[in-house]
């Protein structure tokens, strides 16, 4: 199952996400405001959506400018959020995300606490350190970094469990109709409803979380 903050309450507010999703990234400051503002009765639950499988491909050079062409366009969009750009000059790319999705799972099977620090420790070293979580090598770095053992994470980070939670929380994530990221579901006893995402302001999302709980 997936980690879920609080499953005590029966109304979950869903973030479907993948830590190396650059809308993601850009979302990042107003989904914290939006957590920081819900009200009590509702619990929030994270999935992985896993936006790209394994490869050991370097990514395609068109590929590359059309990822290097959105985080400027998201730049634009969402005031204050940056990106270093030193990381398509110093690193290798891949479009490869699930490895950073299996770390997420991995620090949260150490310490289910850790998952948010691990999710941003993985965004600051792709978008701010140019650093690649599409690595390993990055990854069990990042484990040490926010306090985990290396060698206990780098055991669980290509385990079998691992790959299975993952391949769970992405059926999750299709069975609830999600199909880009970052989405949110909200998830009470009567059905699962999509609240649109807004980059630039918490209220319209907590309004329309509102209008759906009567």
């Amino acid at each position: 199952m997936p980690y879920i903050q609080d499953d005590s309450r029966k109304t979950q507010l869903v973030y479907v996400h993948d830590p190396m999703c650059s809308w993601c990234w850009g979302f990042r400051p107003v989904l914290d405001e939006l957590l920081g503002r819900l009200p009590p009765t509702i619990g929030v639950t994270r999935l992985l959506g896993g936006l790209a499988p394994d490869s050991d491909q370097p990514m395609p050079a068109a590929l590359q400018t059309q990822l290097q062409q959105t985080w400027r366009r998201i730049q634009q969009r969402i005031p204050g959020t940056r990106f270093n750009f030193d990381f398509w000059r110093t690193c290798q790319p891949r479009r490869s995300t699930w490895p950073a999705c299996r770390a997420v799972i991995a620090a949260r099977s150490i310490d289910a606490h850790s998952e948010p620090a691990m999710i941003l420790a993985i965004q600051h070293a792709y978008y701010r350190d140019a650093r690649n979580p599409s690595d390993a090598s990055t990854l069990v770095a990042l484990a040490g970094e926010v306090g985990l053992d290396e060698r206990r994470f780098a055991t669980l980070l290509d385990a079998p469990q691992t790959h299975a939670m993952l391949n769970e929380e992405i059926t999750q994530s299709r069975a609830l109709g999600v199909d880009s990221f970052p989405s949110l579901r909200l998830q009470t006893d009567t059905g699962r409803w999509p609240v649109p995402i807004d980059y630039r302001d918490s209220t319209p999302m907590l309004d329309t979380i509102g209008a759906l709980l009567g």
